[in-house]
């Protein structure tokens, strides 16, 4: 292979796909067919949705015979680093619009379509391969790769999987452990019963992140179509508590079409950026929720109230901010809202200082887009929601978990040293890598949102409103760097301050309804940002000057949590510094331009980078700022989203309010 053929090659196994049933259940691997995670799988169920997921069905082998040669379309790795079979090297094209698509031409050439989606209302994965040089006597063979195991897990040779399948008419059902959903396929093909054990498939991603990387998988047996005939059609759907999601009945030709007519219909509908919305908005009990990324992350306070903005109210896809709110309104404990919800599906954890914060936000801005788009909320709804914002300033003036309470100066202290309350919340050993405990920036800028946002229902919070006001602008301002400090109080020891070069500090000036800093300090800090922190793909989590600055993520996990907020650059922070960027001036037409030329055209070229479609988690903080941890990470998506709809809008004026942080809201 020449140099440019390897290059290819790796930006083929560099980029990655996903496909979503809004369960939390998905489907994704790389461009090249190569599967270089764990996550990486064509059937990946949520028992208990969207969490407690099952990686069923991690991939397949697929041979084509024509001019009685018998060729490989698909490809695997194995130690040390073999790739076997071949197929990667007949990979002529893929596209991942509407959804994955391959062509693969063979050495006669004969040229084959492959293509995978998940339907939305069905929830199953759909593979099917055609011909596109109509040829006679050109077969396909398919070995498909069982698993059954939890997706965080590897699976191991054993003699409890079990191969036999039940037979349900034209559906073969396998049950592979007690306790694991069953998969139930259905194809146009003929399957021949012939278990195997492949061994030590290695995930090259894995091995990078320091982590486990080699697995067996169960190979049931082969499936086989005739494509001279008719397209091949495969079906997976997982059973969940005996019910399989497959029609009584269902031919696998027929439903496979009219599953990918829904489906092409349903995706010509908005941009790309909207369409990968939908892959985050989930079903969680009777409500919706947000995944915060795939493929291994399900839903965080944090980073559903925060994607909520870009994802629904942006896309004025209002019903469902409505079922998320609710939702995740029902769960607040002493005015806390959960960090987490367990993958297993236990409970939610309470560690977090400025989620419930969040909500407020997302609330009060949800409130005003509904009255913006004629949404008619229930009297029962509106209550529902106005008492979670209640409950949360309540809980924090009175005093809640991990030390979170107002102080004397009205402002909001939280945490100890053992503690990782706010969004920096990387911990080594036991213990946070970027402790913040005192009073962080960022969280006072929500604290003072959320109080606005409280004393538009309930005027008695404007005394403390004003107060903390006050305190903010007396006790934050580093006039030696001419910017914000990022922690006072730091560690919980009066008058002590961190100074470091963060871009929490955004927060006061962009983000949030209301700022808490105007004028020339507003504008200070906005320019000291964009030159210290700003990258093409968000802002550094410490400026380079700064002595633990960590220009590369990578490495074990000791290694990247050590990285993750000490240079690292997150996407979804460039959300709060262009709103900032454009409010200092004066969210001018021209400024909105510029900023849309400047800092989110970059943005919106890695869509095509690493996770197609999708904005990553993070970067490296160093050129040439290359994407790393969770390739669809949903604030990144929704703040891009936001940027794009909202903030960036020319028929959009949000213009700061006359008296920063007045209680009367911006128009």
């Amino acid at each position: 292979m020449d140099d440019s053929g390897a290059y290819q090659e790796e930006k083929l196994r560099r980029q990655e796909w996903l496909e979503t049933d809004g369960r939390g259940g998905f489907a994704c691997g790389t461009a090249s067919g190569l599967r270089t995670r764990r996550y990486h799988g064509l059937l990946i169920a949520a028992a208990k949705p969207p969490a407690d997921r099952f990686v069923l069905v991690n991939g397949f082998d697929a041979w084509v015979r024509s001019s009685d040669e018998v060729r490989a379309i698909s490809s695997q790795r194995y130690p040390p680093d073999v790739v076997q079979p071949d197929g990667l090297k007949r990979l002529k094209r893929f596209v991942y619009k509407p959804w994955p698509r391959w062509t693969f031409v063979l050495e006669d050439g004969v040229e084959i379509g492959q293509e995978i989606f998940i339907a939305k209302e069905s929830g199953a994965t759909v593979v099917s391969w055609r011909l596109l040089t109509p040829r006679e006597g050109v077969t396909l063979a398919l070995r498909p790769f069982f698993s059954g195991r939890g997706y965080h897990d590897l699976h191991r040779e054993n003699p409890a999987f079990r191969f036999d399948p039940e037979i349900r008419g034209q559906e073969l059902l396998w049950r592979p452990y007690e306790g694991v959903c069953g998969v139930a396929a259905l194809s146009n093909g003929a399957y021949s019963h012939a278990p195997l054990w492949y061994r030590q498939f290695l995930y090259e991603e894995e091995k990078a992140r320091g982590l486990d990387c080699v697995e067996d998988l169960a190979s049931p047996g082969v499936f086989r179509w005739d494509l001279s005939i008719a397209p091949a059609f495969w079906i997976l759907t997982p059973d969940l508590d005996g019910k399989s999601q497959t029609p009584p009945g269902a031919d696998a030709a027929s439903w496979g079409k009219e599953l990918r007519d829904a489906e092409s219909l349903r995706r010509q509908r908005g941009s790309p950026l909207k369409q990968a919305a939908e892959a985050y908005v989930v079903r969680r009990g009777e409500g919706l929720t947000v995944i915060a990324g795939y493929p291994w992350f399900t839903d965080w306070g944090r980073d559903t109230f925060i994607s909520l903005r870009g994802l629904c109210l942006a896309t004025r896809r209002l019903d469902e901010a409505r079922r998320i709110l609710l939702e995740w309104s029902k769960t607040l404990y002493r005015g806390l809202a959960p960090n987490r919800f367990p993958d297993d599906g236990g409970a939610p954890e309470y560690s977090s200082v400025d989620a419930s914060l969040w909500l407020c936000v997302a609330i009060h801005e949800f409130f005003e887009a509904a009255n913006q788009g004629g949404l008619v909320l229930s009297a029962e709804d509106r209550a529902t929601l106005e008492k979670a914002v209640e409950e949360t300033v309540a809980g924090y003036a009175e005093g809640s978990l991990h030390g979170i309470g107002a102080d004397q100066d009205g402002l909001l202290r939280c945490g100890t040293s053992e503690t990782s309350l706010t969004w920096m919340d990387a911990r080594v050993d036991g213990k946070p890598v970027t402790g913040r405990a005192g009073k962080p920036v960022e969280v006072q800028a929500l604290w003072l949102n959320a109080l606005c946002i409280a004393a538009l229902k309930n005027p008695t919070w404007t005394a403390l409103r004003d107060k903390a006001r006050n305190s903010f602008a007396d006790k934050f301002w580093n006039a030696e760097k001419g910017c914000l400090y990022d922690v006072i109080d730091a560690g919980g020891v009066a008058g002590q301050a961190d100074a470091r070069v963060r871009p929490n500090q955004i927060f006061a000036v962009g983000g949030l309804p209301w700022p808490a800093l105007s004028g020339e300090r507003a504008q200070a800090v906005a320019d000291l940002v964009e030159r210290e922190l700003w990258t093409p793909l968000g802002l550094r989590t410490l400026a380079p000057s700064e002595p633990d600055y960590c220009p590369h993520y990578e490495g074990g996990v000791s290694e990247r949590d050590n990285a993750y907020h000490q240079g690292t650059a997150w996407p979804w922070l460039l959300g709060a510094f262009v709103e900032a960027w454009v409010r200092v001036r004066n969210s001018s037409k021209d400024a909105k331009l510029r900023a849309r030329q400047k800092f989110l055209a970059p943005l919106l070229r890695h869509l095509d980078d690493a996770g197609l479609g999708h904005v990553s988690e993070i970067a490296d903080a160093s050129a040439p700022f290359t994407p790393r941890g969770c390739p669809f990470q949903a604030w990144s998506v929704g703040e891009a989203l936001r940027l794009d709809l909202s903030v960036l809008a020319p028929n959009e004026r949000r213009t700061p309010p006359k008296e920063s942080l007045s209680c009367k809201s911006e128009s």
